[in-house]
């Protein structure tokens, strides 16, 4: 199974002819290692609705014919555009199966409203595809519910934000990762816009130094088989 960085908190998992499809900013993203046509999916994930990633998700869903998972209020929103028959909407606690595998919804500190003004909780994403577990913190403060998903799950690999400003920084991410239990981490939202800069080298070197988890640091475009 193939984990790809698109930039900021854009991932792709593949696996075969599956592919999902999380936080879809590509469109505008100084980091973007890809535009929105480019993209081929079955499901998009979405961990809130912050333009940074949502914003590629209604044009992808229509030409792929993706379904999507969103919280509730947002899904809501988005049968508008797309028929009931596209969306799930969860909310915290509520798990979604699909023929690929699962994803559940957990909580994040975070705020969330989509481009449209449509208002709602902030989530991470819980993952179960091609046999490994996958988390997306989703933009997240640091809070000690992150080590709760670890205790159902063993988590194969995190992705982090440690970006700073709008979610934790790298130094709070150090204690998330402790958290966590994540075999691997793979960072992100984090060098796309100057209040977010950081140093994921030096993130990754206190992580192991912690021998909380392996880092994986990769490039925009990069891939992480697992």
């Amino acid at each position: 199974m193939d984990i790809r960085w698109l930039g900021h908190a854009t991932f792709t998992l593949t696996e075969g002819d599956t592919t999902v499809l999380i936080d879809p900013w590509l469109t505008g993203n100084p980091a973007g290692a890809a535009s929105a046509d480019e993209i081929d999916c079955d499901t998009i994930l979405l961990t809130h609705g912050h333009f940074d990633h949502i914003s590629d998700l209604l044009p992808i869903a229509k030409r792929t014919g993706a379904k999507v998972l969103a919280i509730r209020e947002i899904a809501l929103e988005l049968d508008e555009d797309l028929g009931e028959n596209f969306c799930a909407g969860p909310v915290h606690g509520g798990t979604v199966e699909y023929d690929w595998g699962w994803a559940r919804m957990v909580p994040a500190i975070h705020s969330s409203t989509t481009p449209k003004g449509t208002v709602s909780p902030a989530a991470g994403l819980v993952i179960n595809f091609a046999g490994k577990t996958i988390y997306h913190l989703g933009d997240t403060a640091l809070f000690s519910d992150l080590a709760l998903p670890g205790k159902r799950d063993n988590i194969d690999v995190a992705l982090m934000c440690i970006g700073g400003y709008f979610t934790m920084d790298r130094f709070d991410a150090v204690v998330a990762a402790q958290f966590v239990g994540a075999d691997q981490i793979i960072p992100c939202h984090y060098n796309t816009f100057p209040p977010i800069a950081t140093d994921a080298q030096a993130f990754k070197s206190d992580v192991q130094g912690t021998g909380a988890a392996e880092v994986i640091v990769l490039d925009p475009g990069g891939t992480h088989a697992i």
